[in-house]
């Protein structure tokens, strides 16, 4: 995957004899993810998010590592999908946009391994933090009961209240915190 660190290495110590492109405009980038989105409706009739294909994962795990106990839960029965949790269409949703991801990045000849991180921070403190920051947002989304694009783009798009509020909140929660991060990155 396309992870790229601070410390980017000259032009002649790159592996690729090609250089990486541009970023596409984040304004294009935004249209062409709201097409995305209304083609989703227009597809599925539901909007975009991530949460139930994780759960869906979930449920397929669970239900071979016990089958009773996974059968007694609400939460994985609303996944089971009939004995096919794993065919739950949000998991190829993540699926597609993995594969997606890592081809944009190896067509934009910005696809090597590496970790990502500030001058002060050593990689097992990045990967630390990365692992405690993903372990909370997930924890959040299932208490939300739905992940930040779900409430962003679906939520958004449809001008709900909460969502909007959420987004919000996540916006000032995120300047709140970054006086105290900022030794991370800079």
């Amino acid at each position: 995957m396309s992870i790229l660190t601070h410390h980017a290495r000259p032009a002649a110590a790159q592996p690729s004899s090609r250089r990486a492109q541009a970023f596409t405009n984040p304004y294009l980038a935004g249209f062409a993810l709201g097409l995305v989105l209304l083609a989703t409706y227009l597809v599925t009739g539901r909007g975009l998010g991530a949460t139930a294909g994780f759960a869906a994962l979930a449920t397929a795990l669970a239900g071979l590592i016990s089958p009773e106990q996974m059968q007694a839960s609400a939460v994985h029965l609303k996944y089971w999908n009939e004995g096919a949790p794993l065919l739950n269409w949000t998991l190829f949703l993540l699926l597609g946009a993995f594969a997606g991801a890592a081809a944009s990045g190896w067509l934009a000849g910005r696809t090597r391994l590496c970790i990502e991180r500030g001058p002060r921070v050593t990689d097992g403190q990045r990967l630390a933090l990365a692992f405690a920051g993903g372990f909370i947002a997930a924890c959040g989304a299932k208490l939300a009961k739905g992940c930040t694009s779900g409430q962003a783009l679906t939520g958004g798009a449809m001008l709900n209240v909460g969502s909007l509020v959420f987004m919000g909140a996540v916006f000032a929660a995120a300047f709140g915190v970054a006086w105290f991060v900022r030794k991370e990155w800079l």
